[in-house]
């Protein structure tokens, strides 16, 4: 748990830093732009990203307001709103991404081989989600 508050307060300042951007704000963010259509329903997003729905309420209403995403309603269900993915947002999303993962390839680097890197990543590959979150990276492929 201490690292991983650790991590995550360096990826916080790190993020704010290059893209005005919480660690929450870009798990939204890659979210929204992996899912179908850019757009999810906010109850689903607020339990893939881990807030409540009054927490996901206050992060998306941020979001809105910097033009990253935007409110969509539902069709066919009024009690239905999506959040979805704004061109802005997954510009962001993107740029923030490069930096994001240039931080987390030197947190790991500096300390660990790259055989310990591959095995790290195969052990923490077999945790539930994992394989989802890996796979929905913006930047995965191309990082390895």
């Amino acid at each position: 748990m201490g690292a991983h508050a650790a991590m995550t307060r360096s990826f916080n300042a790190d993020l704010q830093a290059s893209s005005a951007i919480t660690v929450t704000d870009f798990e939204a963010l890659r979210r929204l732009a992996s899912a179908e259509g850019g757009r999810m329903r906010r109850v689903d997003l607020a339990t893939a990203v881990g807030l409540t729905a009054s927490g996901m309420t206050r992060l998306l209403d941020g979001l809105e307001r910097a033009a990253l995403v935007c409110k969509e309603h539902c069709s066919s269900d009024a009690r239905v709103t999506y959040a979805a993915i704004t061109d802005t947002g997954r510009a962001l999303l993107h740029t923030a991404a490069e930096s994001h993962l240039e931080a987390l390839a030197a947190i790991f680097s500096e300390r660990f081989s790259p055989a310990e890197v591959d095995q790290l990543v195969t052990l923490l590959g077999r945790l539930p989600g994992a394989e989802e979150d890996a796979s929905s990276c913006p930047g995965a492929a191309a990082e390895g």
